[in-house]
Formats: C-alpha cells, structure tokens, sequence
C-alpha cells in the first residue's frame, strides 16, 4: 500500500526573493551601468585625451581606492547604526552630483588630471559609504535558507550591468566623447536613487539600527575583533586581501597597457572588458549549482585559483585581433570564477555572522581587500616606471598565487557544506557549521 501524496497547497513553499529585494537589485544595477560607462571613459580621457603616463594611471587608480582604506570601518559602524536604505539613496544622490563634475569641467575648458584625481577621491568616499549599506542589507531583505540564491542573483545583475555597461559606454564615447559619457554616469545614479526608495521598510530589522549606540571606536574594534576571532572568516579574509593586493597592481595598469603597449584602443578595451562582464554573469548564476555539486570549500579553492592563471595571457600578448579575442576569453574565464568565488564566499561570511555584525565585519573585510588596492597600485606604477608595465603585471599575478596557498592550508578548502546562520545571540565570535550528511556524496567530518 502506497502512501498518498500530499496535496500541492499542503506542501512547504520554499522562500521566495521579494519585491524589496527586487527593487534593490534593480537599483544596484542600474548604478552599476553607469559605473562600467564611466570605467571606460575614464581612461580614455585620462589616457589619450590629457596624455597621462603610466604613473599618472597607477595614481588615478590610487586615488579612487585610498578612502577604501581611510573610511571603511568607520562606514560599518555607521551603517550598523542608521536605516540602510537611506544611506543608499543618499550616497546616490550624492555620487550623481560628483560625476556631473568632468563634463561641466570639459565644457567649462579646465579639465584637467587634477580634476579626475579629485573626482575619484571624493567618489571613492561616497561609493565606500554606499557599497558597505548595499552588502548589509541584502540579509535583511531575503530569508537565510535562499541567502546564496540571493547573492548569486546580485552578481548575475552585476555581471549583466556591467556588460551592457561597457558596450553601451564603448558606443557612447566613441559617439560624444569621453567627457560627455559621464553624463550616463550620473542618470545611472538617479534612477538608482528611484529604485531604492521604493523599497518597502526591510522586514528583518536590526536592533539598534535607526539610534546611536555606543562610542564609534568601540564598534569598531568589536568589528575587528569578531574578524581576527573567527577562523574561517579570518582565513577568507587573508586570502581576498591578499588578492586585494595582486589586483590593485594588475588592476591600476590594465587599461593603461591594453591602450599604449597593445594599442586596442578604447573599442578593444570595451570590447574586453564586455566580454570580462559576461563571464561575470555565468559564474554568478552558475554559483548556487557548482557550490551544491562540490561543495563550498572546493569552490572557493577552484575559484581562487583560476584567477593568476587567467592572468598569464595578458604578459604574452602582442598588438592584434588575434590577441584581443584571447584576452577577451581569458578575461570573461577569470571573471566567472572570480565570480563564483566571491558570491560564495560572501554568503559563508554573512552566514555565520551575527546581525548586528553585519556591516562592521563586510566593512573589515572591505578595509583590508580593497584598503590594500591603492598602495598595491602605487607599487605597481613605480615598478612600471622603472622596469615596465609588463613587468608590474607579472609581479600582480604572481601574488594572486598566494590566496591559493593560504586556503590550501585552511579549514575553508575542506567545507563540504554551507555554514548555518549563526544564532541571534550568544558569543558572536564562534560560528556553527552543519556537518553534511552521512550518505553525502564525498562526505567528509568537518574540522
């Protein structure tokens, strides 16, 4: 005798991504368009337009990650502290208004590198602020069991924005201008702001958040303490700085080197970059299915690892189509794993971190990663300057190898399945991982 099935209504309906959530993820990639527009006029006007030198680049680049370092712990704690979604259409607002500055300056005849150097330090400042409430509140909008889902859907939008970005600012710039693409920037920051406040009062609010608590400093410490305490985001964290590192050097020269040394022009450099952003778009939605199939910590491991060695084309490549088409692949193949290693790797920290933690420990994370890029890319234009850009290249590359070691040597290579999310109270600085079933295939006791 056979059991009967049960009804469709009687079944658990797994969590669904909401209407916040939506409008969110609409927003972010919308601003992200504008934000690929602008990585393309960028160094075509600082490059071919004002004849900026290898060194001017690195420190272009410097400029645009030095409040990274200076501001983002203190943005965790204020982003712990005050409603997310008003942060969010503020530094919109606020980012719109410091990208009107280079064309206004263009038709004004006074831009100049000083003016791109001052543009990218205070938008730097402001995306700091905005990038550390658009990662915290993404737990607040969905429910834990479908988190991945929801980050992996984050860098799919992102993967496609960011494609349909650099297109679309490839043919804009070569239609009006550099300057002028700039204009598209700050629309994209508009209709971000739009987005964002539509989105109705996160249904999983934080206590505390919306009144001050105690001394800045304090919270920030508490933010840094939780990140050194806890293994297995103390180990992810070591790796992405140290891969901080390797991209601000690889990072600050690219455009630089595909512009003078392959001489791809600004076409060559959207179409590369294009292609970059639809690898980005695979790996984002591939995540949730390679993290369900291997596990976690092989993931992590692959994804790391693919990264130096997507990098080696870039150091072979001479002028040409030919050589276009190979580092548009090698480009799109780095991406996708960089893709699927972040959002996986996001989604193991947001896990296991306690909620009124979650900006102050991203913002850690932020500090280190990307608080790293600008001395990285400072590095990287002096070795440039005195030994050639190529050389800067291999030396960046050469560092994204040592990510892989560290978590070679980490209990985070050997997680089979995601951690559970970390209890509401309790000793915030231990966090719980679910053993993967008996009969799991390759199943293995979790250190």
């Amino acid at each position: 005798m056979t059991l009967p099935r049960p009804r469709p209504s009687a079944r658990k309906r797994a969590p669904v991504l909401g209407t916040g959530f939506r409008l969110y993820l609409g927003g972010e990639s919308a601003g992200l368009v504008g934000t690929s527009v602008h990585l393309v006029a960028l160094p075509t006007l600082a490059v071919l337009e004002l004849d900026a030198t290898a060194g001017q680049a690195a420190l272009l680049a410097s400029l645009a990650h030095l409040p990274t370092f200076l501001l983002a712990l203190p943005a965790g704690g204020i982003v712990d502290r005050y409603a997310k979604r008003a942060l969010l259409v503020g530094t919109d607002l606020a980012g719109a208004a410091v990208v009107t500055v280079v064309p206004v300056a263009a038709l004004a005849g006074v831009l100049s590198m000083s003016v791109l150097y001052a543009v990218a330090l205070v938008l730097g400042a402001v995306t700091v602020l905005h990038q550390a409430a658009a990662i915290a509140i993404v737990p607040q909008l969905v429910e834990p069991a479908v988190l991945h889902r929801a980050n992996a859907r984050v860098g799919a939008a992102f993967g496609a924005a960011d494609m349909a970005g650099t297109y679309l600012g490839t043919a804009v710039v070569a239609a009006v201008g550099a300057a002028k693409a700039f204009w598209l920037d700050a629309l994209s920051y508009l209709v971000s702001a739009c987005c964002t406040a539509r989105i109705p009062e996160p249904g999983r609010p934080v206590a505390g958040e919306g009144r001050p608590r105690g001394r800045l400093a304090g919270e920030i410490w508490e933010g840094l303490a939780y990140t050194a305490r806890t293994p297995l985001v103390r180990d992810l964290v070591f790796a992405l700085t140290l891969t901080g590192v390797g991209v601000g050097v690889t990072g600050a020269l690219f455009a630089y080197y595909l512009l003078t040394v392959l001489e791809a022009g600004p076409t060559g450099l959207g179409v590369v970059m294009g292609v970059s952003g639809a690898g980005a778009l695979a790996g984002a939605l591939a995540a949730p299915r390679v993290v369900a199939r291997f596990g976690p910590g092989p993931t992590l491991l692959a994804g790391f690892a693919t990264c130096p060695v997507a990098g080696v084309p870039l150091l072979l490549a001479r002028p040409g189509p030919v050589w276009l088409a190979v580092l548009a692949a090698a480009g799109g193949l780095q991406l996708a794993a960089a893709a699927v290693a972040g959002t996986t790797q996001r989604s193991v920290r947001q896990q296991i971190c306690p909620p009124h933690l979650q900006a102050r420990a991203q913002q850690t994370s932020t500090w280190l990663v990307s608080g790293s890029k600008p001395f990285a890319a400072l590095a990287g234009g002096a070795v440039a300057t005195a030994f050639g850009a190529r050389t800067a290249l291999a030396v960046g590359t050469l560092v994204l190898v040592l990510p892989v070691i560290v978590l070679l040597r980490s209990p985070v290579s050997r997680l089979t399945v995601m951690p559970v999310p970390a209890p509401p109270s309790g000793d915030s600085a231990r966090a719980r991982v679910a053993p993967p079933p008996a009969d799991a295939p390759g199943a293995r006791p979790h250190p």
